[in-house]
């Protein structure tokens, strides 16, 4: 059967718009503060933080609404002064732990001055241990591949009480962060996106 001129050329050009959805620059730079970080567009049955296939697209604001956010509170820990609290009115916590200086609705809309050299957004969150011990936090991202977040406890703020931390997300997305101290955890979950 004899294809008609009209007919190749619908073929050539549905084979050509398929392919041109399927051979889009999927890499990303991690040296600029403009790169763009890209995620799976489509659910995945795969775990988070591992590989997916299927079509990639860039991190919008609008992905906000599909991140289950942690609401901060606008009170922090009964018996504790804002003063001695960094974040104490956007806290969020469980009675042994508590996390401060989160952003309104959970999303992190990080400005030029949040972004590091390698495209990561660096914040800096205050912690409350009504338990002893060091401070440990870890991170992974829910909403698509990425390696895991770097975070910063420094020394000198004792065994309970406040705990300065910075963190790293090394890129855009909906992210669990978990503080442990001894057998206490506590985590949040933030969409972070740069503006």
């Amino acid at each position: 059967m004899a294809w008609s001129g009209g007919a190749r050329m619908t073929v050539g050009l549905l084979a050509a718009v398929a392919l041109a959805g399927c051979a889009g620059d999927r890499s990303t730079t991690a040296t600029t503060a403009a790169a763009t970080v890209s995620t799976a567009a489509a659910p995945s049955s795969a775990a988070p933080g591992t590989a997916t296939s299927g079509p990639a697209r860039p991190v919008t604001l609008a992905d906000a609404g599909r991140c289950p956010a942690t609401r901060p509170s606008a009170v922090g820990p009964a018996g504790v002064s804002p003063d001695d609290f960094f974040g104490w009115g956007a806290s969020y916590g469980n009675g042994r732990l508590w996390v401060g200086g989160l952003w309104p609705d959970g999303v992190i809309a990080a400005g030029p001055e949040f972004v590091q050299p390698d495209g990561s957004v660096g914040m800096k969150f205050g912690w409350w241990r009504a338990v002893p011990g060091g401070l440990r936090i870890t991170g992974r991202r829910l909403d698509g591949p990425a390696p895991p977040l770097r975070a910063d406890v420094p020394a000198g703020y004792g065994q309970a009480g406040f705990q300065a931390s910075g963190v790293d997300f090394p890129t855009e997305g909906c992210w669990e962060v978990t503080g442990a101290v001894g057998e206490a955890t506590l985590s949040f979950v933030t969409f972070v996106v740069r503006r």
